[in-house]
């Protein structure tokens, strides 16, 4: 929703324009007093408003977070949503105790690969790009699947990767056949193309170093991001991108002939 205010259109992120806030506010020690007047009159939403944009400017203090904390606490009591609720009390144990560590729960299986079509793959490659980092890159590839029949065109323009089922372009960069079960272990992170190639289980023509040119632009997703400033301690090395970053059981890959 947009109230018609221009100004909410390219709004700075809190970030950024939190340093700004506290310096006009006249630092630290007046928004944590005025922070603590407005918890002890209950006024809580206005007590976040301003202990939020603290926390930002000045991630690592203290004071700041645990009064933020309690003033989350107070606001997650008062709410009938289980999922607000949650929110609240999960920032405010991450504010007093930092993020929770350990690693992430699997979330892929072969169950699941199986289930996911090329078209959804290939899609999550595409929201896997770094724009920047693909910025003025250029290809097309003709991806197909032998065993299914299933075709793709791949197109990598203006930093993104887009595909189209069921055309194949006349003249692309690079054209790439692998049967469905041997891409199922592509997709679950135990082979890469590359090594399918060498094994002859893919065939590849024209410019082989498509395939590289697009693994170096692609981002490795993280399920270790802060709710709130100043709460990440050492990151952890897990991952959720979907060809790397989980642990499989050797009966898994067995199950998918990987």
């Amino acid at each position: 929703y947009w109230d018609g205010n221009p100004a909410a259109l390219i709004p700075l992120s809190p970030k950024d324009s939190a340093p700004l806030y506290v310096e006009m506010m006249g630092g630290s020690a007046k928004i944590l007093a005025k922070g603590r007047e407005l918890y002890a009159h209950g006024q809580y939403l206005l007590a976040q408003e301003i202990l939020n944009k603290l926390v930002y400017a000045e991630p690592r203090n203290g004071e700041a977070k645990d009064l933020l904390a309690d003033v989350f606490e107070q606001i997650g009591y008062q709410q009938e949503s289980p999922s607000v609720r949650n929110s609240f009390l999960a920032a405010a144990f991450e504010l007093r105790s930092g993020m929770p560590e350990g690693h992430p729960p699997k979330t892929l299986g072969p169950d699941m690969v199986r289930a996911m079509s090329t078209e959804l793959w290939l899609d999550f490659l595409g929201i896997r790009v770094d724009p920047d980092q693909a910025d003025g890159m250029t290809f097309t590839m003709n991806f197909r699947t032998s065993d299914t029949g299933d075709e793709f065109v791949v197109e990598m323009s203006n930093a993104t990767l887009t595909n189209i089922k069921g055309f194949r372009h006349p003249d692309p960069d690079v054209d790439i056949a692998i049967a469905r079960t041997d891409l199922l272990c592509v997709m679950m992170g135990t082979a890469t193309m590359k090594e399918m190639v060498d094994a002859g289980k893919a065939t590849v023509k024209g410019d082989v170093t498509v395939i590289e040119k697009l693994l170096g632009v692609m981002v490795r997703f993280t399920p270790d991001f802060e709710m709130v400033p100043g709460t990440k301690a050492d990151p952890l090395a897990a991952s959720l991108a979907l060809s790397d970053g989980f642990e499989s059981h050797n009966s898994e890959m067995d199950q998918l002939g990987c």
